[in-house]
């Protein structure tokens, strides 16, 4: 494998035309694999956070249904031994701390997912910058 200092004396003696069109060939295929791997980095964060928004909207159905067919039977029943108004309170009060419950699930799950940016591309393309910018002064000189 040759040194750096060959490389760099084999860009030298090169036409400049020639070292550019080596640099945009490699800059091109670079940036090709950054969007690729933006790509596969993007689809694994969502298949991470897929199950915890999943759970989001089923807090919310079942909130729903919660608070429409239980809530009327439980305040019957309780009315019996209660005033309706604290029947009423006594049953709201369980089902919303159900429908907390899952909200927090819901929202670890997609916590557990990360920030939706695709961190390690952003990395490569840093390393891809200075790359680019070593090897073109490289060319220069």
């Amino acid at each position: 494998m040759p040194s750096h200092e060959q490389v760099d004396n084999e860009l030298r003696e090169r036409p400049l035309g020639e070292v550019a069109k080596a640099l945009t060939r490699d800059v091109s295929l670079l940036v090709r694999q950054e969007i690729d791997l933006a790509k596969a980095e993007m689809a694994e964060k969502g298949r991470t956070a897929a199950p915890g928004l999943g759970m989001f909207g089923g807090a919310g159905i079942v909130a729903l249904c919660a608070a429409g067919a239980l809530t009327a039977f439980f305040v019957l029943v309780f009315s019996v031994f209660l005033p309706e108004w604290a029947a009423a309170l006594m049953v709201g009060a369980v089902l919303a701390s159900a429908a907390y419950v899952l909200v927090r699930q819901g929202k670890e799950r997609v916590a557990d997912a990360g920030k939706p940016v695709p961190e390690q591309t952003i990395e490569t393309v840093k390393e891809d910058v200075e790359w680019a910018k070593t090897r073109a002064t490289s060319a220069r000189n």
